[in-house]
């Protein structure tokens, strides 16, 4: 896992990384921005809404797979940075694409950092990364999985640009 992948060329030159993984069987989440009752109770059933916070459960024999990905710009010039979509898990011959959170401010209880952001709190499908560690987009992508997935036979997969692939497995 962790061992960054390059992508890119001449002074556009990037390399990603998955660093660590989670698996969650549920989460609660909350957001600033969802605050009427009509909004959560789109996302719980009626007398679970309490104070904007919110779970999610996977379908039956599912878990939550949160898996953190991180685009680091190694050149001198802004790289675009890989969408969410070209990111997906491969696991006992299925393919599982992310979930997105509701919205750029969702918190979820137990998990640091925030929903990895290709137009850094703009969201979108495109987006640029620039120069320098300090400015890498990074976070989290849910997937969701089938609860007895093994980690050993589980790789997520990632098209960086149009020449470069990487995979990386997750235990």
């Amino acid at each position: 896992m962790r061992v960054p992948v390059a992508f890119g060329s001449g002074d556009m030159t990037g390399a990603a990384t998955v660093t660590r993984y989670i698996v969650k069987p549920t989460y609660t989440w909350t957001s600033p921005s969802w605050r009427s009752a009509r909004e959560q109770a789109a996302h719980a059933p009626p007398n679970e809404v309490q104070y904007g916070y919110n779970t999610e459960t996977p379908a039956r024999g599912n878990t939550f797979l949160f898996v953190y990905f991180r685009v680091e710009n190694t050149g001198t010039t802004a790289i675009v940075a890989p969408s969410p979509n070209q990111v997906v898990v491969s696991g006992d011959g299925k393919t599982y694409s992310y979930r997105p959170v509701a919205d750029s401010g969702v918190v979820i209880d137990g998990i640091t950092g925030t929903q990895y952001d290709y137009q850094l709190g703009k969201g979108g499908t495109g987006g640029y990364v620039q120069p320098g560690a300090g400015n890498a987009a990074e976070g989290y992508l849910i997937y969701e999985v089938p609860a007895d997935i093994v980690p050993d036979r589980a790789f997520v997969l990632a098209n960086l640009d149009y020449k470069t692939s990487a995979q990386w497995k997750l235990a």
